[in-house]
Parts: structure tokens; C-alpha cells; sequence
């Protein structure tokens, strides 16, 4: 597998004009050469998938089944979507207007930015890189592409590929680290698509503020999982293995934590340890169907937070470094206050905090930043609406984790810290292109026109009235007597 070189920093500001220069040249705008690019982007995965197969595996251990439901069919259906629905998605929209230009053809223009920025993760390094560029190829834009370091073989292989498949006039990649992203971000872009840390993301809006650029950001957070004490626990265990342990916990929307209501906890337990048996045969370290550890420093990191808890280890809690592996771990009767609930864990490690009541849950969590994502099991609709109705998050699943991400025509985002915009589907056409307000008048009827020209006059002023603004009358608020008063003393 080829090493990843980093973009010399004397190229880069080059390659950054010469996408500039394409876009204004209009090579990007017709929906065909979208359509062909986007079509390039589709076989670019589907003619690899091996290849990104032996990268992943090396950067992550991933399993194939893994690669395949969270990247690259992931990627390939965006690319289908966005081909047959282009069309559709970039057709001007219409509008009602006032009678006074009703005639006038008042519509939207869906037109593209101009050139975009996307910064990729290194957890799911094919999919949080190339997703969000389908629609931003599909809007008409020239697009930088910016993979994970972290996850250096699949970064590679994308930057090998990328000039087999798609057009390098429009389409460009730079690899690097610190330094060539501090150096990238001192350009102006039309619009930047980051997906990582909360951290990085403050970063990177401070320097999209400088130049005026928009953002979106795909952050993180502690996404809780309300478990009450109705749920089917043997079939909630068997969802939350798989949706916690998949990719080894580094996924942004996997479950952080639990809270589950006082009564269940020993058999949620005994449920869990009997999953982890059996979806792992036994041996999570020799099982193909689970990860590692991305590097040593996140290893660390979790093995750290690991040894300051002061819950109760119940299952796991073996680790290898030097296989950076980290059995899936759960930790039982974990306090608010543990070091377990500090920031967002990002790894195998699953605390559960047992409370009285599903309300004292929401309490907890409404005491935090907005998740990414909230989790609720139970079989009660009541109980159901009520966490939903009073909780924020970016998504809520219902009875399942983790499969929110797979619909994409479900727009996917954070809240507050933990994102700004979201994608997927049409949204992630939306997000990069820009809605142009357009009106198309005729040079004739300049009669109906007079009425907006001086000398102006209270007939005028009565004409103007009638034709802009909608005559219907509305009775003061029942529920606002002040209105009433208010108008009175007028």
C-alpha cells in the first residue's frame, strides 16, 4: 500500500487558484458534466472496493460488512440519487408573488457557490469525505478535497484515484497535516464542510469568519440512550452491541452512554455480555467482525479515562496495545460526575447510569450541550414523546442506534456544539448551492407601475395597498389582552 505524501505547501495556494479559475470559467455549471463526474465518483468506489477493502482493514481493522453499510454503499447510493434526481433538484423553483407581479415569473435559481472546501474524518475516511463532495459536485462547484491524515491508507488511495476518475480541472486533493490545513484555510473559499472534533471545528469557523465563508460542521457529542424499564431488553441489547461496537465505538452518533430506569440493569447486563459472546464468537480479538483502536494516542486516551472511573467494570476492560485493541467494555453504576461522562468517549467503552425515573434522565442530559444524536428503547409511546418532547438532539432513533446515518433522505446534522447544517440526500445539494431570487418583469404595463412612482398620493397610497398586501383581518388574541389595550390607546 502507498505511503501518503504530504502536498508540498508551495502547491497549494497554486492548486487553490486553479480551481478558482475553473469554476469562473463555467466548466463545472451543465447538469451533463455534473452527471458524468458524479458517475466517475460512483465507479472511482465500486471499481475499488477491494482496494479500499485492504486500506481500511490497515487504518482501522475494519470489516468488509462494516466498509460496505457505513462507506461505500453509502457513497455509490448518494451518487445514484443525486444522478437521476439532478435534474429535478436544479430546476428552477416557482414562487407566489403580489398581484403586482404575479406576471412577472417571481422563481428561485438553484446556482452553485463556486469553489468548496471539504475536510474528511479519519473514522469513516472514505464516506465523511466523499459523501458530502456528491453534492457539492452535484451543485455545480470545483471542490478541494482535504482526507484525514489519520487514517493515512485510505487517504492514499483516494489521492491515487481521484485523477483516474474525475476531471483534476475541478476536483483536486492535498494531503497534509497542521500545517497544510492552517496554510489551506488562509484562502477563501464559497463554503467549507468540516466533519471532526468540536475542537477543530471552533478552529475552523474562526477562520471561515475571517474571509465571510459559510460553514457546516459535523461535530460530535455525548449521545445518550434512554432505556426505560418496559423495553424488551434481550432484543435492546442485541441493537445497542452492534450500534456501540460497530467501527469499534468511533463513530460520532454511537451510543455514549446509558441511562437506564432502576430495575433492569442486572439483566440489560447479563443481555449484553451474552451479545458480546455471541456476535464476537467468543474472542473480540480474534473475531473478523470487529475493529481496533485508530492509534496509539487514542488508545491512550481511553485506556486513561479507563482507569479513572469509578463505576463498576462488569464486562471487558482486556486490552493489547500493541494490537491497539480494546475489548468492548461495559461499566455499570457510572455517577454523573465520573470521568466516563467528561467529554465524548470515541471508542468501545459503554457506561450505564441507572436513574429513578426516565425524567431524572432528562434532566442529566438537558444539562449538557445538545448531542448528536439521542436514543430512546421502550415500548410505551408516552414515555416516547415525552424524552422526545423534552430533549434536543441532531436525530433520534426510536428503538434501534446508529441507523439514522444509512437514510439519506433524512437530513443529517448536529445541534449547538455538536454541529451546524446537516446533509445527506437533496440537503447535501442544498448546502452547496445558492438559491438565487429572481424576478423576470417586462417593459410594458408601466401604467400598474405609477402607482409606486412619486408625487405619491393617499390614492395612491389606498392602490398600493390593495394590490401588495392581503386584506385579512385578524381579532385580537385572547390569550394577549395587552393587545387590546394596546390598540385602544392608539
Amino acid at each position: 500500500m502507498t505511503a501518503l505524501a504530504f502536498t508540498p505547501v508551495d502547491d497549494i495556494p497554486k492548486i487553490i487558484q486553479e480551481l478558482r479559475a475553473t469554476f469562473q470559467s463555467g466548466l463545472t455549471k451543465p447538469l451533463q458534466y455534473r452527471k458524468e463526474q458524479l458517475k466517475g465518483l460512483h465507479n472511482l468506489v465500486a471499481e475499488n472496493e477491494a482496494a479500499f477493502r485492504e486500506a481500511s482493514y490497515l487504518d482501522l481493522h475494519k470489516p468488509p460488512m462494516e466498509l460496505m453499510l457505513g462507506e461505500a454503499g453509502m457513497v455509490k447510493q448518494e451518487c445514484v440519487d443525486a444522478i437521476k434526481e439532478l435534474d429535478n433538484w436544479a430546476k428552477p423553483q416557482k414562487v407566489k408573488g403580489t398581484l403586482l407581479n404575479r406576471l412577472d415569473g417571481p422563481h428561485i435559481r438553484k446556482e452553485p457557490l463556486g469553489m468548496v472546501l471539504i475536510i474528511g474524518a479519519w473514522n469513516y475516511p472514505l464516506n465523511l469525505l466523499l459523501a458530502p463532495a456528491v453534492g457539492a459536485i452535484a451543485a455545480g462547484n470545483t471542490v478541494l478535497l482535504k482526507p484525514s491524515e489519520v487514517a493515512p491508507h485510505t487517504a492514499a488511495l483516494i489521492t491515487k484515484l481521484l485523477p483516474v476518475y474525475l476531471d483534476q480541472r475541478a476536483y483536486r486533493i492535498i494531503n497534509g497535516a497542521a500545517v497544510e490545513t492552517t496554510l489551506v484555510l488562509e484562502h477563501k473559499f464559497d463554503h467549507i464542510f468540516y466533519t471532526g472534533s468540536g475542537s477543530i471545528g471552533r478552529i475552523i469557523m474562526a477562520a471561515a469568519a475571517k474571509q465571510l465563508t459559510p460553514v457546516t460542521l459535523e461535530l460530535g457529542g455525548k449521545s445518550p440512550v434512554f432505556v426505560a424499564k418496559d423495553t424488551d431488553v434481550a432484543l435492546t441489547a442485541r441493537r445497542l452491541v452492534w450500534s456501540k461496537f460497530y467501527n469499534c465505538g468511533q463513530t460520532c452518533i454511537a451510543p455514549d452512554y446509558l441511562i437506564v430506569e432502576r430495575g433492569i440493569e442486572q439483566e440489560l447486563v447479563k443481555q449484553l455480555r451474552a451479545t458480546i459472546q455471541e456476535f464476537y464468537q467468543g474472542n473480540p480479538q480474534t473475531s473478523g467482525s470487529y475493529g481496533r483502536i485508530v492509534n496509539n494516542q487514542h488508545y491512550n486516551r481511553l485506556m486513561n479515562v479507563l482507569k479513572r472511573t469509578r463505576g463498576e467494570v462488569v464486562i471487558g476492560g482486556h486490552n493489547d496495545e500493541s494490537d491497539l485493541f480494546l475489548h468492548p467494555t461495559i461499566v455499570l453504576n457510572v455517577q454523573p460526575d465520573d470521568a466516563l461522562m467528561e467529554s465524548e468517549l470515541f471508542g468501545p467503552i459503554l457506561p450505564i447510569m441507572i436513574v429513578d425515573s426516565m425524567q431524572q434522565g432528562i434532566d442529566h442530559v438537558n444539562k449538557g450541550d445538545q448531542p448528536l444524536a439521542l436514543y430512546v428503547f421502550s415500548k410505551n409511546q408516552k414515555t416516547i414523546d415525552h424524552i422526545l418532547d423534552n430533549t434536543r438532539s441532531g436525530s433520534v432513533v426510536v428503538n434501534d442506534a446508529l441507523t439514522q446515518f444509512v437514510v439519506t433522505s433524512m437530513p443529517f446534522g448536529g445541534t449547538g456544539p455538536s454541529g451546524i447544517g446537516n446533509y445527506h440526500g437533496q440537503r447535501s445539494f442544498d448546502i452547496f448551492s445558492h438559491e438565487r431570487g429572481t424576478l423576470i418583469k417586462k417593459q410594458a404595463m408601466e401604467k400598474v407601475n405609477n402607482i409606486r412612482y412619486p408625487p405619491y398620493t393617499e390614492k395612491k397610497l389606498s392602490w398600493a395597498q390593495w394590490v401588495l398586501y392581503d386584506k385579512k383581518k385578524y381579532a385580537p388574541n385572547a390569550a394577549n389582552p395587552g393587545a387590546a389595550a394596546a390598540k385602544a390607546k392608539l
